[in-house]
């Protein structure tokens, strides 16, 4: 089964860490290096299906009749204020999803400390 484990810039209650364009240089790399550890570990074990950051940039965009595409940037909150990026894993079990999305909640922070990031897990369709 697979499920998609989306990280969020919001949503870690536990602890009040600052937004990550806020951390030193150090704190950034110490983080981006855990998580490519954890996609290694994942596709080493056949559990990795994808994983991107995503940018806080981006537009809402919808069908506004023939030819005019309307655009904004508000005034709802975005799921660029939101969704970090994502990973995309094929597990056997809920129970291995919820495993790997705690240890991804892990993820080092400022000063090297866990971030107990929320991580919002959902299984993919298998149909439609």
């Amino acid at each position: 089964m697979k499920y998609l484990m989306l990280k969020h810039y919001r949503g870690a209650p536990a602890v009040d860490f600052p937004p990550m364009d806020q951390w030193t240089p150090d704190e950034i790399d110490a983080h981006i290096r855990f998580m490519n550890e954890f996609a290694d570990r994942l596709k080493a074990t056949g559990e990795f299906v994808d994983a991107q950051a995503l940018s806080p940039d981006g537009a809402w965009v919808r069908f506004d009749g023939p030819g005019r595409p309307a655009v904004t940037d508000g005034p709802f909150a975005e799921t660029k204020d939101l969704i970090a990026g994502w990973i995309a894993i094929d597990v056997d079990t809920w129970d291995r999803a919820v495993e790997l999305a705690g240890e991804l909640s892990a993820a080092p922070g400022p000063r090297g400390e866990p971030i107990y990031e929320w991580l919002e897990l959902r299984p993919f369709l298998a149909a439609p």
